[in-house]
């Protein structure tokens, strides 16, 4: 839980953005985010998360709250630009494709590292530079589509 307060704290939510939340899981977190967003984009691999996260969040009347089965693009583009982006596994990069669908002055946070430790990044997208700050190390699953980790 310490993790997911820390991440969620530095996208710097106020109510009024759209949020894409890379990595489903359960919905755990796109059901916090939910509750901080006007609307939240949510994208996962596995089909069998995928159907479980919808069903618990549309069972709890989540109605800001889109999930995606995206099994090989990092993202969804479709619904690009956003106001924040979350990933919830660790990549080898900060991934391009998703900056490429920030806004600017949006925020990404991720992990970065190996396959088995990472330290969580924050980018914030500047038209010239963006600004990247390091909130610690921390250990995710393996991030895994184009422009990430090869599944294995």
């Amino acid at each position: 839980p310490f993790i997911i307060a820390l991440m969620t704290e530095a996208l710097e939510l106020t109510g009024s953005e759209k949020v894409l939340e890379v990595g489903t899981g359960s919905g755990y977190q796109a059901a916090i985010l939910a509750e901080l967003a006007r609307l939240v984009i949510t994208v996962e691999r596995l089909p069998t998360l995928t159907e479980g996260a919808k069903r618990v969040l549309d069972s709890l009347g989540y109605t800001n709250v889109v999930v995606h089965l995206a099994e090989k693009t990092l993202g969804w583009q479709a619904e690009a630009p956003y106001d924040a982006i979350m990933v919830t596994a660790g990549a080898p990069r900060v991934p391009v494709d998703l900056l490429a669908q920030l806004a600017i002055g949006g925020r990404l946070v991720v992990p970065i590292g190996s396959r088995y430790v990472q330290e969580l990044y924050k980018v914030t997208k500047r038209r010239k530079k963006n600004i990247v700050q390091n909130l610690g190390g921390c250990r995710f699953v393996s991030l895994i589509g184009e422009g990430a980790w090869e599944e294995e």
